[in-house]
């Protein structure tokens, strides 16, 4: 028997394969199932208070919108991927299956991006407050840069992926294209890289910056304690939601790419890396259900607009107009 075979005869003929099959279905199915409702009632709430005062972008704003925004596209994808893994089935065709696979990756490295603007903008709103005071046009800019960036460059992922033998199969069963080593490595190397070491650098120096300034007095700026505790607050929670979603995830996807790559071989590693790799990509994708709880409990005024909405102040000129339009009117007549 030559390699080839050999090695197709160690992918295909472990003892755990189906078991793993089951699992990975089970799992996904429950998950998807339970981030479904909370993300997409959280993240429409959020985008509703957001939308009404977007005026407020000296408070990242606008990248607090993107991220929902996000997080929303992810779960309007999550019924397709529910009814696969409970159906073991995908009557959709492959290009829908292909682009429901990329929305992921599209969704899950742009809330990593807007992650990271949101603890930057907060950070530099109390380190340095008087730069940062007035309202950022150029956080639109950021954030149609950052979503052109995230989109061509997560098509690589699609692109590596095959079409089935099986018609009616998708997402985890999609098979890996054979790549060479240098263009494997420098894709990985890629996506850890700008996915996960460098967003995780700047929100562990924004979390240091903001907890410093907590110590030091200044005669300008941004004097109330209770302010900058708020901001290291929501650059705290940032880290958090970053380091529980995607770090997990990003430890295990240069091992399971190796797996789906045919360069590991023996049974015991490989069922325990994609078991590893089912739990931290449902890691990843509980975040559109973390983010719209980071906004409620680190934002007063989000928590306030929520629970008692208040509308916006072109409203009420425009109501006090009517009235005084109508009182007018009826002295006239």
């Amino acid at each position: 028997m030559n390699n080839s075979s050999g090695q197709n005869s160690d992918l295909t003929n472990c003892s755990g394969d189906d078991a793993l099959h089951e699992y990975q279905h089970q799992v996904y199915a429950v998950v998807y199932s339970v981030i479904l409702a909370p993300g997409l009632l959280g993240n429409v709430l959020a985008l509703w208070v957001f939308r009404i005062y977007i005026r407020e972008t000296k408070r990242a704003v606008v990248f607090m919108m993107n991220l929902a925004v996000a997080d929303l596209l992810q779960v309007l994808s999550l019924p397709l991927r529910i009814y696969y893994y409970l159906n073991n089935n995908w009557p959709f065709g492959h290009p829908l299956c292909l682009f429901s696979f990329y929305l992921k990756y599209v969704n899950m490295y742009a809330s990593i991006y807007f992650l990271v603007c949101i603890s930057v903008r907060r950070c530099q709103l109390t380190v340095n407050p008087l730069k940062y005071k007035m309202k950022q046009k150029g956080d639109m800019l950021i954030s149609v840069f950052g979503w052109l960036f995230v989109c061509v460059t997560c098509t690589a992922f699609p692109l590596i992926r095959g079409k089935p033998e099986n018609q009616m199969q998708c997402f985890a069963e999609l098979p890996t294209k054979k790549t060479g080593v240098l263009f494997a490595s420098i894709l990985m190397t890629f996506a850890e890289l700008m996915g996960f070491i460098i967003p995780l650098i700047v929100v562990v120096y924004c979390s240091i910056s903001t907890v410093l300034s907590l110590k030091e007095v200044k005669t300008e700026g941004i004097q109330d304690f209770g302010e900058k505790k708020k901001a290291l607050k929501m650059v705290l929670c940032c880290g958090t939601v970053f380091l529980l979603c995607f770090a997990p995830y990003h430890i295990t996807l240069p091992l399971d790419f190796l797996v789906k790559a045919a360069t590991l071989k023996d049974c015991a590693t490989r069922n325990m890396i994609q078991r590893s790799h089912i739990i931290t990509l449902c890691l990843a994708s509980l975040n559109c259900a973390f983010d719209p709880i980071m906004y409620y409990f680190t934002s007063d005024e989000f928590r306030r607009r929520l629970s008692k909405p208040e509308m916006p102040d072109n409203f009420n000129l425009s109501r006090r107009l009517s009235c005084l339009t109508a009182q007018e009117d009826i002295e006239t007549n």
